[in-house]
């Protein structure tokens, strides 16, 4: 498990600093959407959060620390949801449910993978690695099912196939975010449904020669 960066704090109660950073990430996220990240300032996050410029400095240090807490609240809600499916005894039916539950999220945080991807880049180079290194957690989740799938024979797919896969179910949940605006005739349910069929019939198909492969 990659390791938490630690956000410095002045407040020692765990439960305050928990409470206080979730009203922050809140109010940061909707101007980072809005404005971006250079161009909001931490005086407008503690506005939006509700408290003092003064309040928000005992929490945090920079408003990076700010765009930290937004992207790694991700995946600490990935694996919340995650975590209660028994991945160690993966099927295809556990790789359904931990599809639905995966962009269900991203439905229920759509505005925080927005702001994730467009400026992480923006972080501090040890941030910004742990959060990629979050990422690639996440995928070796998925890449993890795969693996028990073709090894109870449900699937059919080389080592190389199950690691390609893994980055295309994580990354194609993520279209729901980022081209919500062109599929609006999709519910969230059908959105999952057919995403799901899709990848299932690509992973579970006929194998078709390609010409220059």
């Amino acid at each position: 498990m990659n390791k938490k960066r630690e956000v410095q704090s002045s407040v020692k109660d765990e439960s305050l600093i928990e409470k206080r950073r979730a009203q922050m990430i809140r109010g940061a996220v909707t101007l980072f959407k809005q404005k971006g990240f250079h161009r909001t300032t931490t005086r407008e996050i503690a506005k939006a959060a509700g408290f003092s410029i003064g309040t928000l400095y005992e929490y945090i240090r920079t408003k990076e620390d700010v765009l930290y807490l937004v992207c790694d609240s991700i995946y600490d809600e990935v694996h919340a949801r995650l975590d209660s499916l028994d991945i160690e005894k993966g099927s295809l039916d556990v790789l359904v449910t931990a599809l639905e539950h995966y962009y269900s999220l991203i439905d229920d945080m759509q505005d925080e993978f927005v702001v994730m991807y467009q400026e992480s880049k923006s972080l501090p180079k040890d941030a910004l690695q742990y959060v990629l290194n979050k990422e690639l957690e996440m995928v070796a989740l998925f890449e993890r099912l795969l693996a028990e799938c073709v090894d109870s024979g449900e699937l059919k797919m080389t080592q190389k196939e199950i690691k390609l896969a893994s980055h295309h179910l994580f990354v194609q949940g993520q279209m729901w975010a980022f081209r919500r605006w062109a599929l609006r005739e999709f519910t969230i349910q059908e959105f999952i449904q057919t995403q799901t069929q899709f990848l299932l019939q690509g992973m579970a198909g006929e194998k078709i020669s390609i010409q220059g492969a």
